[in-house]
């Protein structure tokens, strides 16, 4: 039979419902027995102990927000009851011991990529057209609607079809409830082959940064895309600047060097105010590209071990079971890489707020834990001072689905990380270089997270949703990864893999994480092609500080 609710650690007095509980359900608590007093739906919590005002609310063994009113045994909890709060935290000695996981399977594990000179291996072959200034967005477009078409990159024209079938019919009289109706009937048109067969994509990273900001907004960008340049899943790129921009190219070779002094990958600049049109500009752009193309083409995929990978760490659309099932089970897959001496990035530093203590007794040194801690609490003061606090991180459909508190949300999230010891500790948008679990300073929001991941250099991103998202990014191949079953039967174009069965007892974290390692290893090794990337999902928002939670 099917486990009705979850206490998940000793100390808990917050316990989960796994499926709606009706009110006056019996529970058993430590061999006493009590009365659920009211409808307990799935995913949200009730107190197991009755809870006084101002008693503390806790999860997963730690505090995660704290009782507003008296709150009676068995009954549920709400954003009416429950504020959010944390327990304090401290540097001090620690004597963290991990216990790593067996490592067997994969100790002789290849995945199949792509070598780079500085010795990185990449997982996929790219090609970016990068704009370093708003001002050049529409150029990019135009680059854009050039290559994609013509070398079998562009998403499936049916739907321009279905607008031409739907513009025809209208000429024609046809009603708009008629309109309404012709839908087409498949998405899946064309052959789908690339003129280059062993470039994985041609991207073009549009933004509304470059100038009109701070300097160090200038900086982080281009920082930002030294990094996607540095990575391993990147051949090259086209830049193209205005000229008079913040972010100029200097800047960028400036941040490029300081990732990889070394640096060889051919870069494409151009610089629109040294052109007499930019018609001149974009044919040599275009003609110079194309034959970086037909040079990137020539690399083939050769075996590495899986210590090579670095694996991001991401969840967004969470639900009141991601901290259950999905989350801990990226945890397993991350520790079983950290042995095997690669390396995972946590990130989304709102969503590590009430976690901090137990991030701080696994830093490996006291220097490490510092810097955690500084930039923990610098950003917490940059959201203060724009009027928010990690407190308004939950999102409505967090709420909706039993994620009360932000630390209620973190405890879960940070379960991502896995146990292993935190070897580095990152600001945006540095460059991870240390083998094991590495903290990223990042927003929580899905897109701004993930995008510094892949400038971080992670070469697949694991992402779990209890909502479901279609987030995907230009660089890293995403992996999507459901909470709960439900979510994959409804949405199986979004999710890669099901880790709903944790929830229903059918499978451990420790089996769903070891799938969830293997499913990493073979998109790495391009034998699997993610949801996102079929939908050519390819997200990119760079950060600006102190406004993203």
């Amino acid at each position: 039979m099917p486990r009705a609710f979850l206490h998940i650690h000793p100390t808990d007095n917050a316990w989960v419902a796994l499926v709606n509980l009706p009110r006056g359900r019996h529970v058993d608590a430590d061999g006493k027995t009590f009365a659920l007093q009211s409808h307990i739906p799935a995913k949200h919590k009730f107190a197991a102990t009755s809870l006084e005002a101002g008693a503390a609310v806790r999860m997963y063994g730690t505090v995660v927000g704290r009782a507003t009113e008296a709150i009676c045994r068995g009954g549920l909890l709400t954003t009416r009851n429950v504020a959010h709060d944390t327990a304090r935290y401290a540097i001090g000695e620690s004597a963290y011991r991990w216990n790593s996981p067996d490592t067997t399977h994969w100790r002789n594990r290849h995945f199949r990529g792509y070598h780079r000179s500085d010795g990185q291996v990449g997982s996929s072959n790219r090609w970016l057209v990068i704009p370093l200034v708003f001002c050049e967005n529409r150029n990019v477009g135009v680059l854009r609607s050039a290559f994609e078409e013509e070398l079998g990159y562009a998403v499936p024209s049916v739907y321009r079809n279905q607008v031409a079938q739907l513009a025809s019919l209208y000429r024609q009289g046809a009603s708009p409830d008629d309109l309404r109706c012709h839908l087409p009937a498949d998405a899946r048109t064309g052959d789908g082959r690339r003129l280059f067969e062993n470039v994985d994509g041609i991207h073009f990273l549009t933004h509304e940064g470059g100038c009109g900001g701070t300097r160090g907004d200038a900086q982080s960008l281009c920082g930002l895309f030294a990094g996607y340049l540095h990575h391993p899943n990147v051949a090259g790129a086209t830049v193209l600047s205005l000229g008079c921009e913040n972010a100029q190219l200097a800047l960028l070779e400036q941040e490029i060097h300081r990732r990889n002094p070394q640096f060889d990958k051919p870069l494409l600049t151009y610089r629109q105010q040294d052109y007499a049109s930019a018609h001149t500009l974009l044919s040599e752009a275009i003609a110079d590209t194309f034959a970086a193309l037909a040079e990137a083409n020539r690399i083939r995929r050769e075996p590495a071990p899986v210590g090579c990978l670095t694996l991001g760490l991401e969840c967004g659309g969470s639900d009141g079971f991601s901290g259950l099932s999905a989350n801990p089970a990226m945890g397993h897959a991350a520790d079983i890489l950290a042995a095997l001496g690669g390396r995972a990035i946590l990130a989304e530093y709102p969503e590590l707020c009430g976690v901090e203590q137990a991030l701080i007794d696994r830093c490996s040194s006291p220097e490490t834990a510092e810097r955690f801690v500084s930039l923990m609490q610098r950003y917490a003061q940059l959201a203060e001072a724009v009027g928010s606090g990690f407190d308004m991180n939950p999102s409505p459909g967090n709420i909706r689905d039993g994620l009360l508190t932000d630390a209620m949300k973190s405890a879960g999230a940070a379960r991502k990380g896995g146990t292993s010891p935190v070897t580095g500790v990152l600001d945006y948008p540095e460059y991870a270089t240390e083998s094991g679990l590495n903290l990223l300073c990042t927003p929580g929001g899905d897109v701004e997270s993930t995008t510094a991941i892949a400038g971080a250099g992670a070469q697949v991103i694991l992402f779990s949703t209890g909502l479901g998202t279609p987030t995907g990014n230009p660089v890293a191949s995403v992996v999507k990864i459901s909470s709960n079953s439900a979510l994959a039967r409804r949405m199986p174009d979004l999710i890669d893999l099901d880790a709903g069965s944790i929830v229903a007892g059918e499978e451990t974290i420790q089996e769903v994480g070891e799938r969830i390692l293997d499913l990493a290893i073979a998109v790495a090794s391009g034998d699997e092609a993610t949801k996102a990337g079929l939908l050519c999902q390819h997200d990119f928002i760079p950060r600006k500080r102190g406004v993203s939670l």
